[in-house]
């Protein structure tokens, strides 16, 4: 359990357009449970020991995101900031912002379209990113997977037991990754970065560790994901009411 004084901040990138979700309006805003899809990850932040959120998303929905936080009071998502081209874009701007916050001590990044992590997820990586610094939740791969040359024929099957799919959050010392970012941004040659540990291990230098997170952290991408998604929430007894708070 944390106690130490550090300031932790969470940043929540909504800026994804959603295409293979099939819908008019990117997924992060589309309902699940009567409810935003936005709303369930923001919702776990506000529960957890993190102090403040810094949400991510297109210009064009800032005045809705702005409506979900006060509708559902959710008070930790005090900044609400444009974001850029690339993923990896959207995420320097949050950083800068928690710059102008006056910095952090740790950050979790998180995307928008994993709404079902958890408070006690997002609180146990922050109790150990104290002490390895860089984090990311995973779990352990399910399938076999094949390595394949250009022509598609197969040249090796890693080990599976070695194997990890990789989620959000992903939480790192502040300071570090805000380093590795800004050499990145300064390199003008290809940002082959999938995610924000890749920025650490190609441009910071330091070691990353898995953190076991849970299946049900999904992402949700494709139409049968909302499904899925619905189900584990109403095993989780959520939302406990489909009406939404100050009318939205």
């Amino acid at each position: 359990m944390i106690d130490d004084n550090k300031n932790d901040i969470a940043i929540v990138v909504a800026g994804g357009s959603g295409k293979r979700m099939g819908g008019e309006i990117p997924k992060q805003f589309t309902e699940l449970c009567g409810r935003p899809v936005l709303y369930y990850c923001l919702k776990a932040y506000e529960e957890s020991r993190i102090d403040k959120v810094v949400l991510v998303c297109a210009n064009e929905y800032i005045p809705l995101a702005r409506e979900i936080m006060a509708g559902y009071g959710l008070h930790k998502t005090e900044t609400i900031i444009p974001g850029g081209r690339e993923r990896y874009d959207s995420v320097y701007a949050g950083l800068l912002a928690v710059k102008e916050m006056g910095g952090a001590d740790y950050v979790q990044i998180h995307d928008a379209a994993r709404p079902m992590v958890t408070a006690d997820m997002i609180d146990a990586m922050a109790d150990a990113v104290r002490e390895d610094k860089a984090l990311v939740a995973a779990v352990p791969a399910k399938d076999t997977v094949k390595k394949a040359d250009v022509e598609g024929f197969v040249i090796e099957t890693p080990r599976r037991k070695s194997l990890w799919s990789v989620q959000t959050p992903q939480v790192f010392s502040y300071t570090e990754l805000m380093a590795a970012y800004e050499k990145m941004m300064e390199d003008t040659g290809r940002r082959d970065v999938t995610d924000d540990a890749s920025v650490i291990e190609k441009y910071g230098g330091g070691r990353v560790r898995i953190f076991e997170a849970s299946y049900d952290n999904l992402k949700l991408t494709t139409p049968g994901d909302m499904i899925l998604a619905k189900a584990i929430l109403e095993s989780r007894g959520m939302p406990e009411s489909s009406a939404a708070v100050g009318g939205i």
